[in-house]
């Protein structure tokens, strides 16, 4: 924006804002897209302090400053901490804890996610227990005196399971245990965490928000009143995993289309969807905007405009499910999500032990191609198969 004095975003639209926040026009050169700053060290001034706001770029770089305020806008948080992915930023979140500390997490979880408690927690001595967390019963019995998290993945990956965010905080809250969304699948486009009391939203930025599957990336949002803002603000600038500036700039020039991307993504995965649904083939067709979803009513409540990722079950098994991901031919082979490109997983088998994610299920990930073409292959795909 060229003027001094901006709109308040809280009367912008996504789409104003994804293209605006946290950019302004160069006040040397004019240029409307933001420069690259790559330098690692910057000046100091004649007294040795800094009065430009940066002296090392894995403290703060001028362009992830940009970055993290426009993460931090769309997301309608106080604070957004850019990371060199999305591990990453779960991570910093565990580097919080204390050993002797219990976290309880969404029992379908990204599997990343439950391997580094697995693997890399126990060794600090967390313990953990994954949970129903569409069941706030299940939670609050699940919870204990060392219960210090929550994480909850909602939509989770690939089962889509949607939790009901303002119980589980009131829940949380009143334990005092610290709650986590990783609300990647949904994107900020179609739900806010923070706004129903969550205090920490994760994102991996390699999927929706990168939206083109060649940059990574991950990142923390929160408002002021976070118990561990301070001590996420240390961890990233010690610990140092950061986006190196291009990877930044990338990101940032992504958020741009972001609302129009996953708008039509999920436009075309809730329509393939119900073409899915009416096939004799399949068992079953997993997608919160379908009626048929278990969840149906928190997701038109939490996350209206769905999401661009659908599973599907098929109905002769494991091999029919295998069959069908190699006769596509405009999807992609390939793990990952939200890009322009349509991908298409057997899932089960990348997970590995501790899946919940049934042998007989196909993850697809809608592109940005024409949701008639893709309809047409995975049709021919799903007969081959048969």
């Amino acid at each position: 924006m060229s003027n001094d004095t901006p709109p308040d975003p809280d009367k912008l639209h996504p789409e104003t804002l994804a293209i605006h926040a946290g950019r302004s026009v160069d006040p040397v050169t004019g240029a409307v897209t933001p420069p690259i700053h790559p330098s690692t060290t910057f000046e100091r001034d004649r007294d040795g302090s800094y009065s430009r706001g940066h002296d090392y770029t894995r403290g703060s770089n001028p362009t992830r400053r940009s970055l993290e305020q426009c993460l931090a806008t769309l997301e309608g948080a106080d604070h957004a901490l850019a990371f060199a992915s999305g591990s990453a930023a779960g991570m910093a979140v565990f580097q919080c804890l204390r050993p002797g500390d219990h976290v309880l997490v969404t029992e379908d979880a990204y599997h990343g996610t439950r391997h580094q408690l697995a693997s890399l927690l126990a060794d600090w001595d967390i313990d953990h227990d994954r949970i129903d967390t569409t069941s706030p019963a299940a939670v609050a019995e699940a919870m204990r005196a060392e219960t210090r998290l929550l994480w909850i993945e909602s939509p989770s990956n690939p089962l889509q399971r949607v939790a009901d965010l303002k119980a589980l905080t009131e829940l949380a809250r009143a334990r005092e245990v610290v709650t986590v969304c990783d609300n990647t699948l949904a994107t900020p486009v179609f739900q806010q965490p923070l706004a129903h009391g969550i205090d920490l939203v994760v994102h991996s930025t390699t999927k929706y928000l990168g939206g083109h599957s060649d940059l990574l990336g991950g990142a923390l949002m929160f408002n002021h009143g976070l118990p561990w803002r301070d001590r996420l603000g240390n961890i990233q600038a010690s610990a140092g995993a950061v986006p190196s500036p291009w990877d930044a700039w990338l990101l940032l020039r992504s958020l741009s289309s972001l609302p129009l991307r996953v708008h039509r993504q999920a436009e075309s995965a809730g329509e393939l969807a119900r073409r899915l649904g009416a096939h004799p083939a399949v068992a079953e067709v997993i997608h919160p905007g379908l009626d048929s979803h278990p969840q149906h009513a928190l997701a038109q409540r939490y996350l209206p405009g769905g999401t661009g990722l659908l599973a599907v079950r098929m109905r002769d098994g494991e091999k029919a499910a295998w069959n069908t991901v190699n006769a596509t031919r405009l999807f992609t082979r390939a793990t990952s999500l939200g890009g322009v490109e349509s991908l298409i997983e057997h899932r089960a088998s990348i997970e590995g032990s501790g899946s919940l994610t049934p042998p007989d299920l196909i993850r697809i990930s809608v592109g940005l191609e024409h949701p008639d073409d893709l309809w047409r292959d995975l049709e021919q795909a799903i007969g081959q198969a048969s």
